[in-house]
C-alpha cells in the first residue's frame, strides 16, 4: 500500500471533508474519494459515514486511523530530517490541528505559533475555536491532535497537562463605582447585577461555587455561552462579571471596560491541554505541547491587567503586529 494514500486518508479525517484533504494534498476531491474507495475495499470495511456532515469517521475508521496517523507523523518527520541533513532546504509540511476554546485568544496563540514555527520550517497549525464541549469532542475522536481548555479533568481515555492560571477579576464599565475604588471586596458583589456564562458550562459552575463559598448571592440578568457576548452586554452596563483577566486587554486599552481586581479574595481559571493518552500525540504536536509550557516571552502587550489599566484607562496606542502561520474557524465560543 503506498503511503501517500494512507496520508490521504488521515488528511479527510482530520479536516473531515474530502476538498481539504484534495487541497492539502493538491489533488483533485475525485481522486481523494477515489483512494479512501479503495482502502475501504481493500480492508472490506466502511471507513467514512459519508450520510453526515461533515463526515464522520465509522468506529473502524476511527481505529485504522488511530493507526496510521503515528505512522504518517513518524514517516513525515524521518523524511523531513533526511532531506534537511543533505542540505538541499527542502521541508515537508506537516500539520498540527488543536481546538481551542475562543476566550484563549487569537493573537495570544499567533505568538506561540510563530515561535514554533520559527524553530520548526515547513509545520501548518490549524487552530479550531470552539464551544468546550466540542473541544473535547475533537481530541476524543482524533480529529483534533489536542486540546486548549479551561479547568481541564483527566479521564480514562483523556490526560490533562496543567498550562496556565489566570486570575479573575470583576469586568464592568469604566463609570462604575468599582472603578474608582480601585478593587472590590467579595462581599461587594452581593446583588449586583450579574452577566453569566451559561448553565451548563464548567466555568459557571465553578463561579457560582465561589460565589457560594463566600456568601454572595447576585442577580444574573445574562447568560451567554461565549466570553464576547457578555463582554458587550457589560459594556451596556448590562451588569458586572468575574472573567480572567487577559481576555479583557483589548477592552481595556480601548476604555470600553475595566478589569478591577478582587481585594480579599483570589480566584483563577486554570487552563489545561488535553490530549489521549492512546495513541499519544505526534512527535511533533508533543513539541508543541512543550513550547506551549515554557514561559511567555516578556512583551509589553501582554502585561497583567492592572493598575491604571484597572482603573479603565486608556493606554498608549501600541504598533500593531502581524499574525504567525496560523488557521483558524469555528464560532467563537
Amino acid at each position: 500500500m503506498q503511503f501517500e494514500a494512507l496520508k490521504v486518508f488521515c488528511d479527510v479525517a482530520r479536516n473531515q471533508s474530502f476538498s481539504r484533504a484534495a487541497d492539502a494534498n493538491r489533488i483533485s476531491q475525485s481522486a481523494v474519494s477515489q483512494i479512501v474507495n479503495q482502502l475501504e475495499k481493500r480492508l472490506g470495511v466502511q471507513l467514512v459515514d459519508r450520510s453526515r456532515r461533515p463526515l464522520q469517521l465509522t468506529l473502524t475508521g476511527k481505529t485504522y486511523y488511530d493507526g496510521c496517523k503515528k505512522l504518517v507523523e513518524q514517516y513525515l518527520e524521518v523524511e523531513s530530517a533526511i532531506r534537511n541533513g543533505n542540505g538541499n532546504g527542502q521541508h515537508l509540511e506537516t500539520s498540527i490541528r488543536v481546538a481551542a476554546i475562543y476566550s484563549v485568544g487569537l493573537r495570544d496563540m499567533s505568538q506561540y505559533v510563530q515561535r514554533f514555527v520559527a524553530q520548526q520550517p515547513g509545520v501548518q497549525i490549524n487552530i479550531e475555536y470552539l464551544h468546550p464541549d466540542r473541544v473535547t469532542e475533537r481530541v476524543l475522536d482524533g480529529t483534533a491532535d489536542f486540546g486548549l481548555i479551561s479547568f481541564p479533568e483527566a479521564t480514562r481515555k483523556l490526560a490533562a497537562v496543567p498550562w496556565r492560571e489566570e486570575e479573575m477579576v470583576v469586568a464592568c464599565p469604566p463609570p462604575h463605582p468599582f472603578v474608582t475604588a480601585g478593587s472590590v471586596k467579595i462581599s461587594q458583589l452581593e446583588g449586583q447585577k450579574y452577566v453569566g456564562f451559561d448553565k451548563d458550562l464548567v466555568i459557571r459552575r465553578k463561579v457560582d461555587r465561589f460565589l457560594r463559598d463566600h456568601g454572595v448571592t447576585t442577580e444574573v440578568v445574562l447568560e451567554f455561552d461565549n466570553v464576547e457576548n457578555i463582554k458587550q452586554a457589560i459594556e451596556i452596563a448590562a451588569g458586572v462579571a468575574l472573567l480572567p483577566a487577559p481576555v479583557l486587554q483589548r477592552e481595556v486599552r480601548a476604555g470600553t471596560l475595566a478589569a478591577v481586581p478582587l481585594k480579599d479574595a483570589r480566584f483563577v481559571r486554570p487552563l489545561g491541554i488535553l490530549h489521549r493518552r492512546s495513541p499519544k500525540p505526534s512527535p511533533t504536536a508533543l513539541r508543541f505541547i512543550e513550547l506551549l509550557r515554557q514561559p511567555d516571552e516578556p512583551n509589553s502587550e501582554d502585561q497583567p491587567v492592572s493598575g491604571l489599566y484597572a482603573a479603565g484607562h486608556k493606554s498608549p496606542a501600541l504598533p500593531s503586529r502581524q499574525n504567525g502561520k496560523l488557521a483558524s474557524r469555528g464560532n467563537g465560543k
